[in-house]
């Protein structure tokens, strides 16, 4: 197998790799918040995978990258997980798992939007904005005041308005990544980005006094181990290989594929309802992120 052949296999591993254990992520984060407070629980995942990717590179004597490096994988990694993760793992505390997964479906729109603003991103044409109306029409058909679950309960707005705030904030990491590239070895820079803002978020634990409320059970611990090695060190290293070999909008598309495996699992394994609103928001949305995307490769 040549370079390019390899290269190609571990685009598509590392994408499947995403599609598949960060749809399942979001029952992990469920079930874990259930037991840990989301600061510390986020806080730890990203510490310990962040220590044992860097140290792993260590192993392989990969170097640290410059300064700048550093400072931009940093920058990074506080939007992607202080910004984006936290506010996920604090909204399912209120919101389905399979519901969060299906808001965070609309990052494709908005990495879109963001980089056709940037100066060396590609511009949107009136078909990739029509996917957007479209897809937010999707997220407002979701969470509209008017609209209950199969049970008969109503969304908590203060969790729909963070997964909204996480998909944004996702998005910035994600375009800022694209154009500041930083050379390096694919587990020491993931290191980098996960271990900041692990210390980060152990400090806002402690700030905000979540240590006294955390119960380490049996359930929470499994799930947070889940959550470190499959959802950050295989998956968000799989993430940012992706995010170095094809285009933002191109690696996005994961989120087609996450709600689904999140809405199955939390139907077949916490019972959360599944009624013909959340199906037609989700092809509603879904169906605007396939314009967008489609517009895109177009252009």
């Amino acid at each position: 197998m040549d370079k390019s052949s390899r290269i190609s296999f571990r685009i598509v591993l590392a994408y499947l790799s995403v599609c598949i254990i960060w749809g399942s992520t979001y029952l992990a984060i469920r079930i874990g918040v259930e037991h840990l407070p989301p600061a510390i629980f986020a806080g730890l995942r990203f510490f310990f995978a962040g220590g044992a990717m860097l140290l792993y590179g260590k192993i392989k004597g990969s170097p640290l990258p410059p300064r700048r490096g550093i400072f931009h994988l940093s920058v990074v990694g506080i939007f992607l997980l202080v910004g984006g993760n936290l506010l996920v793992v604090w909204s399912e505390k209120s919101i389905p798992s399979g519901l969060a997964a299906l808001i965070i479906a609309i990052v494709p729109l908005f990495m879109s939007s963001i980089d056709s603003f940037t100066p060396k991103g590609q511009s949107l044409s009136l078909l990739g904005w029509v996917g957007i109306l479209i897809g937010f029409g999707g997220v407002f058909i979701l969470v509209s005041p008017s609209i209950g679950l199969a049970d008969g309960h109503s969304l908590n707005p203060l969790g729909i308005v963070g997964l909204i705030a996480a998909s944004f904030l996702w998005s910035v990491g994600s375009v800022y990544s694209k154009h500041h590239h930083v050379e390096g070895d694919v587990f020491v820079n993931s290191g980098v980005q996960n271990l900041v803002p692990g210390i980060l978020l152990i400090v806002i634990s402690v700030l905000t006094n979540e240590l006294p409320q955390a119960v380490f059970t049996q359930e929470g611990v499994l799930a947070l181990l889940y959550l470190i090695v499959l959802g950050s060190i295989i998956g968000y290293t799989s993430y940012v290989y992706l995010l170095r070999h094809v285009a933002p909008a191109k690696a996005s598309t994961y989120a087609y594929i996450n709600p689904v495996v999140a809405i199955f699992l939390g139907w077949v394994i916490l019972a959360e309802p599944i009624d013909a609103r959340t199906i037609i928001a989700a092809l509603v949305i879904l169906g605007g992120v396939a314009i967008v995307q489609t517009s895109r490769m177009k252009s």
